[in-house]
């Protein structure tokens, strides 16, 4: 029986070799991927998969938006917060005492 040092050794000879023939393949694989490519006149734009729905990537603009109007304010530190998102914790459990008047 082989001890644990003896198949650690053959395992790495065997991952050694793995990475070896994996990249012969690839390069094989390459070459006949660039001949195919060259005899239908295809080019990576081609080839590569485009998005299926909506604008293309990168078209929009984005919007500025105008800041929303607070709704809450802090009466010790004067901080706001318009009643959008996560709520700050100094609106506690009772956020009608920190309404705002309109």
């Amino acid at each position: 029986m082989a001890t644990y040092k003896q198949l650690l050794a053959e395992k790495e000879a065997l991952e050694a070799k793995l990475n070896e023939v994996r990249a012969t393949e690839v390069a094989g694989v390459i070459d006949q991927i660039r001949s195919l490519m060259a005899e239908y006149g295809l080019t990576a734009d081609d080839i590569a998969p485009r998005r299926g729905r909506g604008r293309p990537a990168g078209s929009g603009t984005k919007k500025e938006h105008a800041p929303l109007p607070a709704k809450y304010m802090d009466p010790k530190t004067g901080k706001t917060w318009s009643g959008r998102g996560r709520a700050p914790a100094w609106l506690g459990k009772r956020p009608e005492r920190f309404l705002i008047e309109s």
